[in-house]
């Protein structure tokens, strides 16, 4: 089972892994985008953790709000928007639960995930985040009785697996839709990013 404090400690690591991959992922963004991926991601995911930290409250579903707000504020650029929106998508499935255990965390991950693809108007395929989340939290649910540790183990590779897809795909979103055929051969940084969550995430769990 998870409680605040784990989830404390899993933004905390996202926070870290995002600020040691800073330079990786604005050298990524600079091939097709605006080159401020890495910038926005360690600075939304380290108010994120700030805002956890900041308060003694036990709501998970009033934690991940919180959190999304400040990744919000900090990080006000489309994937900051995207992660802001997918953070509130998991806030109201964690609404009222002091306690989650792998089953209850791939239903929050699906709902950020669904909440994404509706207000963005996005879908897996077109070489976005969604590319590394959708199919994380897929493994989440399919393997959700196997316990959290092993479920986020799953996701890990269902995300990496899935941003190494984008390279695959051609982007039809943002600044990059408009290099067309040259995203290809690319691996997306959105997806990039969803990669290093689950990378974090898994390191969080083992410490725990």
């Amino acid at each position: 089972m998870a409680n605040a404090q784990s989830l404390r400690r899993g933004m905390k690591e996202i926070a870290r892994v995002m600020a040691e991959n800073r330079q990786y992922l604005i050298e990524l963004d600079q091939r097709n985008g605006d080159g401020d991926l890495g910038i926005s991601m360690s600075d939304g995911y380290a108010a994120a953790a700030l805002a956890l930290d900041s308060t003694e409250e036990k709501d998970l579903g009033k934690l991940m709000l919180a959190a999304g707000k400040a990744f919000n504020e900090a990080a006000p650029s489309s994937l900051g928007t995207i992660t802001s929106l997918g953070m509130m998508g998991m806030a109201k499935a964690l609404k009222g639960l002091e306690e989650m255990d792998a089953a209850q965390l791939a239903q929050a991950f699906t709902q950020g995930v669904e909440r994404i693809m509706e207000r963005a108007g996005s879908k897996p395929g077109e070489k976005t985040i969604l590319d590394a989340l959708d199919p994380a939290a897929a493994a989440l649910r399919n393997h959700a009785a196997e316990g959290l540790l092993p479920a986020l183990q799953a996701a890990q590779v269902a995300a990496a697996q899935g941003a190494e897809n984008t390279a695959n795909m051609r982007a039809v979103h943002g600044r990059a839709a408009y290099y067309g055929d040259q995203t290809l051969g690319l691996i997306d940084g959105g997806a990039e990013v969803g990669r290093l969550i689950f990378e974090a995430l898994v390191a969080a769990a083992s410490e725990g």
